[in-house]
């Protein structure tokens, strides 16, 4: 077995190494996704979804090439491993390869050519900053077909980063406190498997 040095790139993803800490990003990845669907020419946005964009499996539009549409979700779903700004909206678009769920990809790809350098930075620190900090949040009866909500949560190490998730919750609530309270017990079991 060879000694290679320090790792300096995983298949589609940079990772960059100094003293400080360590910075993993997609950018190379991203812009080859970008020139594949056609949308290396186009205008950037602030955010990956339209405020109050809600999308069912029937969908409001024509059926799209379901082969050009799983390559495309499947792409955007490796971004998101390095990418936690735009997993809720990956997994939104997942469901069905209608010409609007279409759309939402394109705009994913728009929000994702304005921040191109975006990544994670896992810093080095000292033992005395080693604290677990988890954030969740849920919405409440997001999805049409099942009514279920979704839960998301991320936890950080220090100022880092390290884990997310975004699923359905498992019940559909009755109301938004429930769908809360659904979201943070899902949180604190995971954070209780993290320490």
């Amino acid at each position: 077995m060879t000694d290679l040095g320090k790792m300096c790139y995983y298949p589609g993803i940079k990772v960059e190494q100094n003293s400080d800490g360590i910075f993993i990003s997609q950018q190379s990845y991203i812009k080859k996704v970008l020139d594949q669907f056609g949308m290396w020419n186009c205008h950037p946005v602030a955010t990956p979804l339209s405020p109050g964009v809600k999308l069912c499996k029937a969908g409001n539009g024509v059926p799209v090439d379901p082969s050009l549409y799983r390559s495309l979700v499947g792409s955007l779903r490796y971004i998101s491993y390095t990418r936690p700004d735009i997993l809720f909206a990956v997994g939104l678009v997942c469901r069905a390869p209608m010409e609007d769920h279409f759309n939402v990809c394109k705009r994913i790809l728009r929000y994702l050519k304005g921040t191109l350098s975006y990544g994670l930075w896992y810093s080095f620190f000292s033992s005395s900053e080693f604290t677990l900090t988890g954030f969740s949040d849920s919405d409440w009866g997001g999805d049409f077909d099942s009514r279920k909500s979704t839960t998301s949560f991320l936890f950080c190490l220090g100022e880092t980063s390290f884990t997310w998730v975004s699923k359905f919750q498992p019940i559909v609530p009755v109301s938004s406190s429930e769908a809360e309270y659904v979201a943070i017990t899902s949180c604190v079991s995971h954070g209780l498997r993290l320490r």
